[in-house]
């Protein structure tokens, strides 16, 4: 195929899609529209508008703290737009067999081999954070908790503005187990990174 074949391939409006068809990340990586979307499990999820300040005040504030921890150890820490491409572990990781594209609000990946090429994670990050917002569907939600268990992704927060309230959970034989919501006044401690603390106080100013 020439670069001029491949340009044609291109779509460009997500009306051109067919939304209950199944897609893979060979085809995600073709649409050039303005629509920001995930892939989850081959089916197409618009994500929200831009988010709105109380969010992005909330992810900068843990990544400030993140950012923080995370200073010169092996782990890195990423936030959106990051695709990060989850696998079926029984099957090939060829880019025409992965049907799951996700951009968490935030992660950590430790095993730098799943950015090797810097432009994706491939695989499971250690931790991912998503902040909830008003066009966050259960639905969603409900598939991305499925799917970071499924892939075997260590912890994940789960953010709620606003009952300024954090569920943690955690990895254990394959299925999440919710540890105890930390709100306002408390401290936040990461699972797997025990010495990750978190005062909510400065998450959720």
């Amino acid at each position: 195929m020439t670069n001029f074949d491949f340009m044609e391939n291109f779509v460009t409006d997500i009306n051109d899609l067919d939304l209950k068809k199944t897609y893979t990340y060979s085809d995600y990586i073709l649409w050039k529209f303005k629509e920001r979307v995930e892939l989850i499990k081959g089916k197409i999820f618009k994500m929200s508008p831009a988010p709105n300040i109380s969010h992005q005040e909330i992810s900068r504030n843990i990544n400030r703290i993140l950012d923080h921890y995370f200073f010169n150890k092996s782990c890195k820490v990423f936030y959106a737009p990051l695709d990060v491409l989850l696998t079926d572990k029984k099957k090939s990781s060829e880019e025409n067999e992965i049907y799951t594209v996700v951009q968490p609000d935030l992660c950590v990946i430790c095993d730098l081999e799943k950015i090797a090429d810097g432009k994706k994670c491939v695989g499971a990050p250690d931790l991912v954070i998503e902040i909830l917002s008003p066009g966050n569907s259960k639905k969603e939600m409900d598939s991305k908790f499925d799917l970071y268990q499924e892939s075997g992704v260590l912890e994940y927060w789960l953010v709620y503005p606003e009952e300024k309230s954090i569920n943690i959970f955690v990895l254990k034989d394959n299925k999440y187990i919710g540890l105890k919501p930390v709100s306002e006044g408390q401290i936040l401690t990461s699972y797997i990174f025990p010495e990750l603390k978190a005062d909510m106080d400065k998450i959720f100013i």
